[in-house]
This record gives structure tokens, sequence and C-alpha cells, in this order.
């Protein structure tokens, strides 16, 4: 595959979907496969997500992995036989370079978005930075936090936006925040899945409001964002990370068409 290019159009947005954790090979495949398929029939740019290791779980009982060397070559035959470029969350410095090797995008978990020392070891491997907003941040504060990548010698910054903690059990999107990082310069997308979990529950498991998927993406789309973040499963009963707040796969297309057509609307 060529080197990734982010492509910014008014007419469109670019898409970063895929299942929140690398299971096994064949859902990692067969998501990545007919993702591919809709975005390339709805000339949409995607970039497949999933993370091969989840190190920011509710409990040790949690689900983390396969194993990283095993979930990252999972990732590279999707990036080889797909041609899709690939997005990876990243947890520490020894794992910038690791986790580089296949990454095209790496994104850095909004616990550590103000981890310097992350944030100049992602820099320094030369791929795009995926930084998303802490659920505790202003959109004014991530400039300083897309400043450190930047002055590291690496302007492919990227900023998403995912929400702002509400109380102890709940997330609120201000989409003023939108706009007001793009001022920065950077791409900015709104991550709906994860803008939709309720975490810290009591059960130890983080809950979500799917049926509030299509409504947070619309109105992600009617403020001009660049970019939306999906996670998605073929069954997300049975995810082992985030079930309760990712889209099930075969609902995607429908959804996406819909966007398409706000955002064409707003670009004419």
């Amino acid at each position: 595959m060529h080197d990734f290019k982010l492509n910014l159009s008014d007419n469109t947005f670019f898409l970063i979907a895929g299942p929140c954790v690398v299971e096994n090979e064949e859902i990692t495949f067969n998501t990545a496969k007919h993702l591919k398929d809709v975005c390339y029939k709805l000339g949409i740019q995607l970039i497949f997500k999933a993370s091969y290791k989840k190190a920011n779980r509710s409990s040790l009982n949690s689900f983390t992995g396969i194993g990283d060397q095993t979930a990252l070559d999972i990732l590279q035959k999707v990036k080889t036989e797909l041609d899709l470029p690939i997005c990876t969350d990243i947890h520490t410095i020894d794992e910038a370079k690791f986790a580089s090797n296949v990454a095209d995008i790496l994104q850095i978990p909004a616990f550590l978005c103000r981890q310097t020392d992350l944030l100049i070891a992602a820099a320094k491997t030369g791929r795009y930075i995926n930084i998303k907003k802490g659920q505790f941040l202003s959109p004014e504060a991530m400039k300083f936090t897309a400043q450190k990548v930047v002055e590291s010698g690496n302007n492919k910054v990227m900023l998403t936006e995912r929400g702002n903690s509400f109380g102890y059990k709940d997330l609120v999107v201000d989409f003023r925040g939108i706009p007001t990082m793009q001022k920065f310069g950077f791409p900015v997308i709104l991550d709906v899945t994860h803008s939709l979990q309720q975490p810290n529950q009591s059960t130890g498991v983080t809950g979500g409001m799917q049926e509030m998927i299509e409504t947070m993406a619309k109105a992600g789309i009617a403020v001009g964002v660049n970019g939306l973040f999906i996670e998605t499963h073929p069954d997300p009963t049975i995810a082992k990370s985030d079930g309760a707040n990712m889209l099930k796969l075969e609902l995607i297309e429908a959804l996406l068409e819909k966007l398409l057509k706000i955002r064409k609307s707003l670009s004419s």
C-alpha cells in the first residue's frame, strides 16, 4: 500500500471504523471487507480501526486482547490484502514504535492525551497521530496537546471529540467544540460511539446508548466535522469490548447514505 494520506473534502467525510478490539482473524477481516465494500460504493475514504490491545478496561476480568503480535499480524493482513490504512491505539512509549510497524494512524486514548512522553514518541514515528480529547478537557486545551506533536517534528495531527464527563456515569458532547478545534488547523473527528458510552457502571461493565448512534452521527455531520469514528461489529451482543455502544455492521451502509445526504446538502 502507498503512503497513507488523509483526503479532506467539503462534499464528504472520512470514516474511521471497525471493531473495538481484534478478537480473531475472521471477525476482523470480514468486518474490514464489508466496510471497504460499502465505503467504496459510497465514495467515502475508510480507515480501518481495531485496537490490538485494550489497556484501559473496567476490571481485571475484562478482555484485553489475543496477544499483541498476533493481533498486529491480523491487522497487517487487513492492510495488505484489502489495501486499507490501519488505525490502532497505543498506551506506552514502547508501543508507539511497535504499533507503527503496521498502523498508519496511532491513536492516543482520551485518558492519555496529556502524556507528553507518549505524544513525543508517537510523533517521532512519522505516522498520523489521532489524539482523543480527554473527557476532562475543554476543546481549547487541545491546542496545547496538538502542539506537543507538532513541536516534536510531526504536523500530521488529528483531533477527536468523544464527549465530556457529565456526572459520574454519562458523557455529553458540546458540538461547539468541533469548530473550535478546527480553528487549530487540524482535521476534527467525532467519535460517535464512545460519545455514547455510559462509563463507571456499578456492574463494572461500561454501558452505552446504541439507539442514539444515528442521532449523534447526524449532528456531527451537520456541524461540519471532517471525519467520523464509529465502532462496529457483526454482532455487538457478543463483542468482547464496548458492545453496548457499537453499531451492528449490517446497519452501517444505510446510516452512511443518510449522512452523505446531509453533508452534500450543506455543501451545495
